[in-house]
């Protein structure tokens, strides 16, 4: 969406800087995720009151009369009008085009690592998740138009391009997958860098891993979506693996390239989750040597499976947990780091905060540097000397 405009010549901005339009591409994953777009939303208005205030995305999808009847929202917008924002906007007369197509300047904002959807709607139905009906059909990006936006990004400057979808996995164009793509993409475009932001754990073959053996431009990093380390709480989410499955696709990966990072989604709280399965999933997390483990508290969401279960745990338990998996998270990204202490490694440096510039390793450790030189957008080495709690202290050069 920020492309629409920018193309169309206007200039993109920081929030804070008091824009003319604002858009809100929204989540409602869970209920915090649609208490923050609330609250998201009302800060732009007080920001600034004349400004143009759009929502979209998922939670529009869900339940559009709640984000209508904030004060203030001009425009509410589903997901399948996304693609179409500006061109809707220009026609209802409330903003004009741009005239200035200054295209660089434009897309100044966006260049580190760019972010290309190639896929969008899941049919996987799981207990707890509402993105299935709000996002029910699945299709894919053709090849060519993939080809396309990529070599668009590298033109406009971009180092890293990250493939994402609501199930990235599945993608399919007239017959091909992932695979394919991926094969394509480093074939026929010079892009510096190549990630993918998720996969299922059934989703890993022999084949697939051979192209970031061969290919040194595919980053060492997967994100393995977990959801649980209990196999019972696992079919009751009706995920579409086991323990088994998973601890076979990370040592797949891990037995190729030991140094990759391999991250991950954990739920705790399902309904019907006793201690002893928490237990168990508290284990093999520890057990899975994750790089990062991305931790939620169970929310049910209005006409899912799991908002009707039964024995939903109690909120000071699912606090209790949330905080022991959270504290097990922050100790995998130290173990993690701490392999590559004293090692050079390649970092793509987005943006200096404090005085600090930050960027990210091929293999999803950040990275933070003192440097007199603008280092924006730079794919430059430096030594990791020091794991913080957040990252890791770098030394360029």
């Amino acid at each position: 969406m920020a492309r629409q405009f920018a193309d169309a010549g206007y200039r993109l901005v920081s929030p804070s800087d008091g824009a003319d339009i604002y858009v809100l591409n929204t989540c409602t994953v869970t209920h915090i995720a649609d208490r923050k777009a609330r609250h998201l939303l009302r800060m732009a208005r007080r920001r600034n009151p004349n400004a143009l205030l759009v929502a979209t995305g998922c939670y529009a999808e869900r339940a559009r009369e709640e984000l209508t009847q904030i004060e203030g929202v001009d425009f509410v917008l589903d997901n399948s009008e996304k693609t179409n924002l500006l061109h809707i906007l220009e026609e209802s007369g409330r903003i004009a085009a741009a005239g200035n197509h200054d295209r660089s300047r434009q897309c100044r904002g966006l260049r580190t690592r760019s972010f290309l959807k190639v896929q969008d709607g899941c049919n996987c139905s799981c207990a707890y998740c509402i993105v299935p009906l709000v996002r029910s059909n699945e299709k894919s990006m053709p090849f060519d138009q993939v080809i396309a936006e990529v070599r668009q990004r590298v033109e406009d400057g971009c180092k890293e391009v990250v493939l994402t979808g609501t199930e990235v996995g599945s993608y399919e164009y007239e017959g091909a997958g992932l695979k394919e793509l991926l094969e394509r993409i480093l074939a026929e475009t010079e892009i510096e860098r190549l990630r993918l932001s998720s996969l299922q754990p059934q989703e890993i073959s022999p084949e697939l891993i051979r192209l970031w053996q061969n290919d040194p431009r595919l980053c060492r990093h997967f994100h393995l979506s977990l959801q649980s380390g209990s196999d019972s709480t696992l079919r009751r989410m009706r995920r579409r693996y086991n323990t088994t499955d998973y601890q076979r696709a990370v040592s797949l990966i891990r037995s190729a390239m030991p140094e990759t990072a391999i991250t991950t989604d954990i739920i705790v709280g399902f309904p019907g989750e006793t201690g002893e399965e928490f237990e168990e999933s508290y284990n093999f997390c520890q057990k899975m040597d994750f790089a990062r483990v991305h931790v939620f508290t169970f929310s049910p969401r209005p006409g899912t499976e799991a908002a009707g279960m039964p024995d939903h745990v109690r909120p000071q338990v699912k606090k209790e947990r949330s905080e022991k998996m959270l504290a097990l998270a922050e100790e995998c990204v130290r173990i993690f780091s701490n392999q590559f202490l004293g090692t050079n490694v390649q970092v793509l440096w987005e943006r200096q905060t404090g005085g600090l510039w930050s960027g990210l390793t091929g293999n999803y450790i950040k990275v933070y540097a003192r440097s007199s030189e603008d280092l924006t957008n730079r794919l430059l080495p430096a030594k990791l000397v020091e794991v913080r709690r957040d990252g890791v202290r770098g030394e360029i050069g």
